[in-house]
């Protein structure tokens, strides 16, 4: 759980405890390209057949459940099916993935072993608290009295002092893995979080390192600082979930690096999101934000009257090409996830059991 990294983080301690030799399922949210990617077994995302018949059993329980109150959000549904999943195919350990986060989140009715806080900022203010430092306190609120372990990435200095006593920060290089093993850029303390989380998981034994090498090597980030052709075009995009000015200069930064410049920017950020640092970052680089017709989602903020301004529907492989050979994609998961549908990016594997380790500096 945190407000940045936790897929990354998830999908770490996912490829690290199938290194270990462990059947794991692992439950996120949202899906990458679509619901499927929400639930997976070492790595793979549910098939067509399997999501349908989840679907099907949890509609069943629910018809016979007496009148309530209570509230099952998406993310919650989703939870409850890879759960379901988890016991289907006999799964030694459950990774789960924090919706908003909190004590009235729903992963909170099930009492982690382990819980990992990954960097948290001044979000979802409006309900999980004034400050950084209340969001943490409430999010390391879903940890019980069997709760093994409570681990945090590195935190702003507020966080840190609110976290202090019984929270255990995991510094750089906490997980001891060969720089090569981890993610460039700013996922990389969340994947180190996410390894260190998973050996602290009771029962984990750690793997040959040759075994360690192969999954963790294979580990792909869709959407996360990836790199993708555009169909039947000659345009190619970096595209990255970055939602702050951090996180903007992070990508602007590994784009430049790669690319040299950067021919067009494509930015969705709801009202919620940090669109001030962006402006600042993206500074005179031309931009075409997008809006998401999704009711949770606010799109009302003055916007730089030099950027073009389109609805969703508009981002199709057509248009990215009209863009340029350099176009960086940036924004909410929502979003980013769109993108990767419209250029057909594979997100249905994101490590390999059997894979060969990469390479040295084939990492992108």
């Amino acid at each position: 759980m945190g407000s940045k990294g936790k897929g990354t983080a998830a999908t770490y301690a996912s490829a690290f405890l199938t290194a270990a030799g462990l059947k794991v399922c692992t439950v996120t949210s949202p899906g990458l390209r679509d619901d499927r990617d929400r639930i997976r077994l070492g790595g793979r995302s549910v098939s067509e057949k399997e999501l349908a018949s989840l679907a099907a059993r949890l509609h069943a329980g629910i018809d016979v459940l007496p009148p309530s109150d209570g509230y099952l959000s998406p993310a919650g549904l989703f939870t409850l099916a890879g759960l379901l999943h988890a016991r289907d195919t006999g799964a030694d350990a459950l990774v789960l993935e924090a919706g908003m986060g909190g004590r009235a989140d729903e992963v909170s009715l099930f009492p982690p072993d382990v819980v990992a806080l990954t960097p948290v900022f001044l979000e979802h203010a409006d309900v999980l608290g004034g400050t950084a430092a209340e969001i943490a306190r409430e999010k390391t609120a879903v940890a019980g009295p069997g709760t093994r372990a409570v681990l945090s990435a590195p935190q702003l200095p507020e966080v840190t002092d609110a976290l202090r006593g019984g929270v255990e920060i995991v510094a750089a290089g906490g997980s001891g893995l060969a720089s090569r093993l981890l993610p460039r850029g700013l996922g990389r303390v969340s994947a180190e979080l996410g390894v260190v989380a998973a050996r602290r998981l009771p029962g984990v034994q750690e793997p040959p390192a040759g075994r360690a090498e192969a999954v963790l090597g294979s580990v792909v980030l869709p959407g996360r600082l990836s790199w993708h052709p555009v169909p039947a075009s000659a345009t190619t995009v970096l595209i990255d979930s970055a939602i702050d000015r951090a996180g903007v200069a992070a990508a602007l930064t590994a784009a430049r690096e790669r690319w040299g410049t950067i021919d067009h920017a494509v930015v969705c950020l709801p009202d919620h999101k940090d669109l001030d640092g962006a402006v600042a970052e993206l500074g005179d680089l031309p931009v075409t934000f997008v809006r998401l017709p999704m009711p949770h989602l606010r799109f009302t903020r003055a916007l730089p009257p030099a950027w073009d301004v389109v609805d969703a529907a508009a981002v199709t492989p057509e248009s990215l090409a009209t863009l340029g050979y350099r176009v960086l994609v940036l924004g909410t998961v929502y979003f980013t996830g769109l993108v990767l549908g419209v250029v057909d990016a594979p997100t249905r594997c994101l490590f390999s059991a059997a894979a060969p380790p990469r390479p040295a500096g084939s990492r992108a």
